[in-house]
């Protein structure tokens, strides 16, 4: 089948284990600076099989042992792999209904996306585009995981800006195989599968190709931004390597995701606040409040700052972007580049509010984009700052549960 678009069927795995539960694990770009959260995890997954063995959470990146982990990522994957773990649905899609945790349901199409039409770099006019900056320094930890592992596990999250709801709501799971169906743990809400018959997989890409001649930009990213830009690189590091083969139908040309519409109901945008440590935590408030010109007179742009249980709201008189989260990257980037320093990205107020509580610690809170903003701003001035929106709370973000082989 020729597709329309740059969403198309793949060779999709999913785990034949006995506790579906235990197989699926939180996206591994979430809880960075909760440790105890990914203990939880290794506490109740124990022996089973589990895609947690094959991902290597954020949190131990940069660690002595990171090397390591991702050896033994890799041996897991050729493990599971060896033992018959999967079962392989041939060019299929798979139709996703996503209870989350505050009840609404999120649906969605597991398919794969072509990397020849993403380009993640600022002004790119593909058909995939990135919605944030993409730091290209987070890529090669990344691309050490990707390089020698046989399969991939996406939380890729691409959103499709369809009011008229023409591809993914008319699906109707009545008439389709179901998959799966099971509770996902630490609060995920639930999740069902079901294999996307032919004629509906011809429906979508004629319905995706008919919204594409509506739009310069058919997809845009909404989660694991950096994941597709692993993906991306991989692709062309394997294209430069090889320069006399032909990789038109290598299955590294290709990453494994899910397409949501932007305008479903059960998806938010949520703010992603700021953690940073200092070793003067006076100091950076100091020299922010002479470069940005932080006063209490309200602005266009506002930023709450929490540090040791105080909480204080200032507006931005003289921004350096133009949202209020990409005048405090800014000024933060500079910062730290002259005196040293580690910012996070955290999830939720509430978490910000207790880790700003430490000594050393600095919060900055920022209030959501509005959804409806994402397509025309990113058409209009490309990518948007990074880390500038999450859709949803922590716990509803993508758990790992297909994969897909990207090796020959």
């Amino acid at each position: 089948m020729t597709f329309k678009t740059a969403f198309r069927t793949a060779d999709i795995l999913l785990p034949k284990v006995r506790d579906m539960t235990k197989w699926s694990v939180i996206a591994c770009d979430q809880y960075t600076s909760e440790p105890e959260y990914w203990q939880r995890v290794e506490a109740e997954v124990g022996d089973e099989p589990s895609s947690l063995r094959l991902i290597l959470p954020e949190l131990y990146l940069g660690r002595d042992d990171t090397k390591s982990r991702i050896g033994a990522v890799n041996s897991a994957i050729d493990d599971y792999l060896d033992r018959g773990i999967f079962e392989e649905y041939k060019d299929s899609m798979i139709y996703v209904e996503r209870t989350q945790s505050d009840g609404k349901v999120r649906r969605g199409i597991v398919g794969a996306v072509d990397l020849e039409k993403y380009d993640y770099r600022a002004g790119s006019a593909s058909e995939v585009r990135a919605t944030e900056a993409t730091v290209v320094d987070r890529i090669p930890p990344r691309l050490e995981i990707r390089k020698n592992a046989k399969l991939e596990l996406p939380h890729i999250m691409i959103l499709i800006d369809d009011p008229e709801m023409s591809v993914i709501e008319p699906v109707s799971a009545d008439s389709l195989k179901k998959l799966y169906d099971f509770k996902l743990m630490a609060g995920g809400g639930s999740i069902k599968g079901y294999l996307m018959s032919d004629s509906e997989i011809k429906r979508v890409d004629s319905a995706l190709g008919a919204l594409g001649e509506k739009s310069p930009m058919l997809f845009a990213m909404g989660d694991g931004n950096h994941s597709l830009a692993t993906a991306k690189e991989h692709y062309e590091q394997l294209k430069r390597d090889t320069p006399d083969k032909d990789m038109t139908s290598h299955p590294a040309r290709w990453a494994l995701c899910e397409i949501v519409n932007l305008h479903s109901d059960a998806l938010e945008f949520e703010a992603i606040h700021r953690i940073v440590k200092v070793g003067d935590p006076y100091k950076l408030i100091m020299e922010m409040s002479l470069a940005l010109g932080l006063s209490g007179i309200p602005s266009d742009q506002k930023v709450r700052i929490h540090r040791n249980y105080t909480v204080r709201d200032l507006y931005i008189r003289d921004p350096l972007a133009k949202l209020s989260v990409g005048s405090v990257q800014a000024f933060l980037d500079d910062y730290i580049r002259q005196n040293g320093g580690h910012i996070d990205y955290i999830h939720g107020s509430g978490a910000l509010k207790r880790l700003a509580s430490e000594e050393g610690l600095i919060g900055f809170e920022f209030e959501p984009m509005k959804k409806e903003d994402l397509f025309p701003a990113v058409i209009a001035d490309g990518a948007l700052p990074r880390k500038t929106f999450s859709m949803g709370h922590a716990q509803d973000k993508r758990y790992y549960l297909e994969a897909r082989k990207i090796t020959v």
